[in-house]
């Protein structure tokens, strides 16, 4: 076996790091790992940031404590104890959150699926269901090897107004999209897999509920306090980002932005940097952690049928803005969903001193953020700073039905192309084009968003399966 082994991480985002992380924990002494990343900032969609000297997040602010399939540490809780942060992990301290409707706030009602209600008499208050349309039919709902969009499965059996005032803020709050576009498989897993048993969406969701609830239960045991949902990291999310490129040993490559990924008999050839004075770097392996498209571009030499298939995925872009407001009248609230049929740029909002009592300020000042960018609506985008800054201030104080005061300080955020929108049968898809790279690259993997579904954690386990596809090629290969 040649020593030591060579490994290539393109892509810094959590991803990637995580990927360099497993590969340090389970690759052979000595081995070579590099990651490359095309900015000058590593962390991808978690960025901290400061706005009145106060660390702020300006990318993802939370992450799930737990993993909905097995009940235990989701993967990034299990990172921040490998990085030797789990003491630093914090949880809201405000949980309860609202829906913008008719003029108004609403708190968002309980027992609900991302939006989907088991008991539709609780969801009344922001919506009224279709009225006996969730019959039986004699048979599930979904079948073995199906897949559509949510909001296919929801409108016939509860209404267009669940879907518009409750799944869509939800489901637009996490990816940016429709439920009318996005997979159920993907989006939501647990009511797909009910709904392949249960012949009523009510039965399904009650079914999906009973079964996390079992799974939390039996991984948490009896007795024990309830765990919080989501959690951050104190001081920001970048701690982790930054423990992680430590603890990985990984040689850390900024402005490298990698533009060719060439097969040899031996490993891969990266080219890097500009055309006309390129970087070759040779390597045994390669770990791809960069969105959809880019990964096509490297692999449409490699592999022109995967690079199709992985290229057709599109995006959503969002802004994200930071308000610094002196002694705001806000509700008790960890902030809003708004619906897109209410007509506002913003889709959601956080107020973000008043979730996290970490960061409330002795002077007063409140920090609030809101999300503007729906797929398919980036003209709303084109604003200036300015302009988003006015027209978010403008509708927070229309929404909460006050004037708020004047910002002392601001901050927009930009992600272009930032959410991945998955269109029914996105994952069998992507295992498809995942079996045919293997079968002829072994020791080249795929990881990410555009690949395996948003969130700190997914992310994580999508860069660990990765990493350990490597090194089991890498181990059968004989290098």
């Amino acid at each position: 076996m040649r020593q030591p082994w060579r490994i290539a991480v393109i892509g810094g985002g959590i991803t990637g790091l995580a990927a360099a992380v497993r590969l340090r924990d389970r690759a052979p002494a000595g081995t070579e790992i590099t990651v490359y990343e095309q900015s000058g900032a590593l962390g991808g969609k978690l960025r901290t940031g400061e706005l009145l000297g106060q660390p702020v997040e300006f990318g993802a602010e939370s992450f799930l404590m737990r993993d909905p399939a097995t009940g235990g540490d989701s993967a990034a809780v299990t990172l921040a104890h490998r990085l030797g942060l789990a003491d630093d992990i914090v949880h809201p301290t405000v949980g309860q959150a609202a829906l913008a409707v008719d003029g108004g706030l609403h708190p968002i009602p309980g027992g609900t699926l991302m939006g989907v209600p088991g008991d539709l008499a609780k969801v009344a208050a922001v919506a009224s269901p279709a009225a006996d349309a969730d019959r039986d039919g004699g048979r599930p709902l979904l079948g073995a090897d199906s897949d559509v969009a949510v909001g296919a499965l929801v409108r016939p059996r509860f209404g267009d107004q669940v879907v518009d005032r409750l799944v869509d803020p939800l489901l637009g709050g996490v990816y940016a999209g429709r439920a009318d576009d996005l997979s159920l498989v993907t989006t939501m897993p647990a009511l797909a897999r009910a709904a392949r048993v249960e012949h009523t969406l009510t039965a399904a969701v009650r079914a999906a509920q009973a079964a996390s609830a079992r799974t939390a239960q039996a991984a948490a045991g009896t007795g024990g306090p309830a765990r919080p949902i989501f959690g951050t990291v104190a001081g920001g999310l970048s701690r982790l980002v930054e423990a992680a490129a430590t603890a990985s040993g990984a040689t850390i490559r900024r402005d490298a932005a990698v533009r060719e990924l060439t097969p040899g008999a031996d490993g891969w050839r990266l080219t890097i940097g500009p055309t006309r004075d390129p970087e070759l770097v040779e390597a045994d392996a390669v770990v791809l952690a960069v969105p959809a498209r880019p990964t096509a571009r490297l692999l449409a030499d490699v592999a022109p049928e995967v690079a199709a298939t992985v290229g057709d995925l599109d995006y959503a872009s969002v802004a994200l803005i930071t308000l610094a407001l002196p002694e705001p009248a806000l509700p008790a609230l960890s902030g809003f969903l708004v619906p897109a049929t209410e007509g506002l740029l913003i889709k959601a909002s956080t107020f973000f001193t008043t979730k996290w009592g970490h960061l409330a300020r002795p002077d007063g000042i409140a920090l609030v953020r809101a999300s503007v960018g729906r797929y398919g609506e980036e003209t709303s985008l084109q604003l200036t700073d300015d302009d988003l800054v006015a027209t978010v201030h403008r509708e927070l104080s229309a929404v909460l039905g006050t004037p708020l005061p004047p910002p002392v300080a601001t901050h927009v955020q930009r992600w272009g192309g930032a959410l991945p929108q998955y269109a029914p049968g996105h994952l069998d898809r992507l295992a498809a084009t995942r079996a045919a790279l293997h079968a002829s690259h072994p020791t080249l993997a795929l990881a990410g968003a555009g690949h395996d579904g948003v969130g700190i954690p997914v992310c994580v386990r999508s860069g660990e399966t990765a990493a350990e596809q490597i090194i089991e090629a890498l181990e059968g290969s004989g290098q």
